[in-house]
């Protein structure tokens, strides 16, 4: 096979919130690089996830889900899912089986008027919904937009995830590999250690929390050896009442985020880790521009 020959390009996978855009890259993938959770705005920034196949290479562009922005953080969000459409090779528009077309939807159906990027419509959690319903949603969007495909499919399960890989495949134009196949996204472990204890936090809180919590990482000490990897991570929250709550009663709730996270931390470094987590108050840190640029909303 000629260079020539060789096909790759950049694909966004644009939705509403909680629509499954980050358990599809992750399906597609065939690795855990982007943390999920059955809450809304779980994802914050844009993270690429690089699919290689025999004659190509696709970089997938996870984005927040777009929402109605009532804060300077989710602003960010929702400017960060808006401009990856811009200079892509393919949009997967997804949208979930059975839900109507919401301001959301055409909040994304307006920008994609804008673009001349093919898009593929996406129709996902069809494992929850009967063939009709999933026939359904996609003829209601048949007639708002000229999509270049449709796919439906479960990102839960797996089924359809193929032949979706293989109808952008069809779309993308002749280039180069712009990763090496050994890589699967392009951020640094220390942003993935960091959502994963977000994620953990997700999990374990109540449903006021995690919209208010931020996690950095701020040392990352391998020995030389590579024996162990010592990690010490601050979550920040907005106010005292929350930070109460992460840390639970004599500290047994973050004990347990420090113990889930570090797992699935190992699992992700192949080696073993220890892991300090602290709590702080930063009042309103998600309107506050200097406090957004510092906890990397940038």
């Amino acid at each position: 096979m000629t260079e020539k020959e060789f096909r790759s390009g950049f694909v966004s996978i644009i939705g509403r919130p909680n629509v499954g855009k980050s358990t599809l890259l992750n399906s597609i993938l065939g690795e855990k690089i982007v943390i999920t959770s059955d809450k809304p705005q779980t994802t914050r920034n844009r993270i690429k996830g690089i699919h290689n196949f025999p004659g190509g290479q696709i970089v997938f562009i996870d984005t927040p889900g777009i929402h109605d922005p009532r804060s300077r953080l989710n602003r960010f969000m929702v400017e960060q899912a808006l401009s990856a459409v811009k200079e892509v090779d393919v949009i997967l528009f997804l949208v979930e089986a059975g839900a109507s077309v919401g301001k959301q939807e055409e909040m994304i159906l307006q920008a994609l008027e804008k673009v001349r990027t093919p898009v593929i419509l996406v129709v996902n959690k069809i494992d929850r919904a009967e063939q009709a319903v999933a026939q359904a949603t996609l003829d209601a969007y048949a007639g708002r937009y000229p999509f270049r495909g449709t796919v439906a499919l479960s990102a839960m399960t797996g089924y359809g995830v193929e032949q979706l890989a293989g109808a952008v495949a069809g779309l993308l134009p002749e280039g180069p590999a712009y990763f090496p196949d050994d890589i699967l996204t392009d951020v640094p472990e220390r942003f993935v250690v960091a959502e994963i204890i977000r994620e953990k936090v997700f999990h374990l809180t109540r449903d006021e929390i995690p919209y208010s919590v931020a996690v950095t990482v701020d040392s990352f000490k391998e020995r030389p050896d590579g024996s162990l990897i010592s990690i010490a991570a601050t979550i920040t929250v907005e106010r005292d009442s929350q930070k109460g709550i992460v840390i639970g009663r004599r500290g047994e709730l973050l004990k347990k985020i420090g113990s889930q996270a570090r797992r699935e931390i190992e699992d992700l470094l192949q080696t073993k880790v220890f892991l300090e987590l602290f709590v702080r108050v930063r009042r309103d840190w998600s309107e506050n521009e200097m406090m957004l640029k510092e906890l990397g909303y940038k």
